[in-house]
């Protein structure tokens, strides 16, 4: 009797806790568009069509809220670049764009795009525009997959340039401006040692090898 009213207790508990939000960061730089413009910040209910054309066939519609997603065939992974359940943040890769249209895709695994009506402009982030914004912010990681070439600071924003510096295990990247495919850093690695210099944030055909770390 003792066990099934704690067992009854347990499950009480369990179903009072808060559902915990699926959050969606890149872990991988193969797993993020290197074609891509950058990213949309989408509302809880997205509706893409075939065109930029409020007529035109609606292919796909798209509820969310922090732990749900409907239609529950596609995952959080499929549908965004980014998610955090807890800020109310959901960010899908940008395909194209037109003044008043923004073509998003929504199965990145399957590489299905449709067109969302832009409901703000300032929504719409460049990659060098969301580096800055985030990245300046919650400071960078280095993607798992990322080449030897991100373990070393160098002394200008070229490969032939004195490495003047490397990173063995940075605990924070702060990044202080972009050039090109290449961003000033200053680490703090294991050795509490403060390291600045250049890091190729991104390959010449857009593989990115460090992302904005955010929490």
């Amino acid at each position: 009797m003792i066990k099934k009213i704690l067992t009854v207790i347990g499950l009480t508990f369990l179903l009072a806790l808060p559902a915990a939000s699926k959050d969606v960061i890149p872990s991988y730089g193969t797993t993020l568009h290197t074609k891509t413009y950058g990213f949309y910040q989408v509302g809880k209910k997205v509706v893409l069509h075939e065109e930029p054309d409020e007529n035109s066939k609606i292919i796909q519609e798209i509820n969310w809220t922090s732990d749900k997603l409907n239609p529950e065939e596609l995952s959080f992974d499929d549908v965004f670049s980014v998610f955090i359940g807890s800020k109310e943040l959901a960010l899908m890769a940008v395909d194209d764009e037109t003044e008043d249209w923004i073509k998003l895709i929504y199965d990145n695994k399957n590489n299905k795009s449709g067109w969302l009506k832009k409901d703000d402009p300032y929504k719409f982030m460049t990659w060098v525009y969301f580096y800055n914004a985030y990245g300046k912010k919650y400071g960078l990681k280095i993607l798992k997959d990322a080449p030897e070439v991100t373990e070393k600071l160098y002394s200008s924003p070229d490969e032939t340039s004195q490495i003047i510096a490397r990173i063995n295990h940075p605990q924070y990247i702060k990044l202080n401006v972009l050039r090109g495919n290449w961003a000033l850093v200053s680490v703090m690695d294991l050795d509490k040692t403060p390291k600045t210099g250049y890091l190729r944030w991104r390959s010449d055909d857009g593989v990115k090898y460090l992302f904005p770390d955010i929490k």
